[in-house]
């Protein structure tokens, strides 16, 4: 699990990507993470790799005042398909979120009763049924993962510009 920290005390918007690397696809909202981590953020965004989810990122959860939360779904749909979902409490979160989805399911409800409302933006990410073992992304899902990533970007940016925060150039174009 690591974060990468903002400078300033300005209430923050936290991406935190879900998921097993080493389970192929089941790990991609841990390589949208990766993958912003190279790009210019606003600077009252934080990112987070959450690896398979527990209980240690509730404090990351509960600092942050928006969670935009990445995470694969098994649901039918082509691989690399992102559906956009503002879940209030665990009962709204998709069923077929992928294996650690109890978990992380049981966090947030955690996160909500302890901190009261939260607001969070669930990307959840189609996958084809889970591979196995594989530390690699599948061909479809690597030529999506960048515009996954842009969505999620374009997401913390507006977010970004709600809250005043200074924002790179890349946010304002």
């Amino acid at each position: 699990m690591s974060v990468k920290e903002t400078t300033d005390n300005q209430a923050h918007i936290l991406i935190l990507g879900i998921g097993n690397v080493l389970m192929g696809d089941e790990g991609v909202g841990v390589h949208v993470v990766r993958r912003l981590e190279r790009m210019p953020l606003p600077a009252n965004v934080r990112l987070l790799d959450g690896g398979t989810g527990s209980f240690q990122l509730l404090e990351a959860i509960q600092e942050a005042s928006r969670v935009l939360l990445v995470d694969a779904t098994v649901d039918g749909e082509a691989p690399g398909t992102v559906r956009r979902l503002t879940p209030r409490f665990a009962s709204d979160y998709p069923a077929t979120l992928t294996a650690h989805d109890i978990g992380l399911k049981d966090l947030l409800d955690v996160a909500y009763l302890t901190r009261g409302q939260l607001e969070v933006t669930l990307f959840a990410v189609s996958i084809d049924a889970l591979q196995g073992v594989a530390t690699e992304l599948s061909v479809a899902l690597a030529k999506r993962l960048d515009a996954i990533a842009e969505t999620v970007y374009q997401e913390a940016c507006r977010m970004a510009q709600a809250a005043k925060a200074e924002q790179p150039e890349a946010c304002r174009a």
